[in-house]
């Protein structure tokens, strides 16, 4: 017997996907648990229309991370640090401030796990910062740190 899997199921498959089962096991475990429906044509036609949506929506979501990583790609913020008396700087800027400068200085939520930084900023100049918008898309803005006076 086909089946349409509704959950993911360790020993079947995944979402979405279309598996061979046993009758009984179809019958008493898989469709009374909600796990699966049975592959009827209407069924099939309906995870079909499914699957385009989720494409469609999937490619509207990577043409926005895209537009949005040119609109970001010549940005910059500034961020100010105390510098002691022989050009050492205290403390650093990590991800969770910077999310905090784009978003006052270019109006732009970003959540701080999305920026990547190889290593907190703990000097005084640019810095190259990416922001993860989309497993495909990576924009990169530039961090400019700068003593505060």
């Amino acid at each position: 017997m086909k089946v349409i899997l509704k959950q993911d199921v360790k020993s079947l498959g995944k979402k979405g996907e279309i598996v061979e089962v046993n009758q009984g096991y179809a019958r008493n475990f898989v469709l009374p648990k909600g796990l699966g429906v049975e592959a009827t044509a209407k069924n099939l036609n309906d995870l079909k229309l499914k699957n385009q949506n989720d494409d469609k929506i999937a490619a509207e979501n990577l043409a926005k991370a895209q537009e949005m990583a040119d609109s970001l790609k010549d940005k910059k913020v500034t961020a100010k640090m105390k510098v002691g008396a022989n050009g050492k700087t205290f403390g650093s800027i990590s991800t969770k401030e910077v999310a905090e400068l784009i978003k006052s200085q270019l109006g732009i939520e970003v959540d701080k796990k999305k920026i990547i930084m190889s290593e907190p900023a703990k000097a005084i100049g640019g810095f190259n910062v990416g922001i993860k918008l989309h497993p495909q898309v990576t924009a990169q803005i530039l961090l400019d740190v700068v003593e505060e006076k």
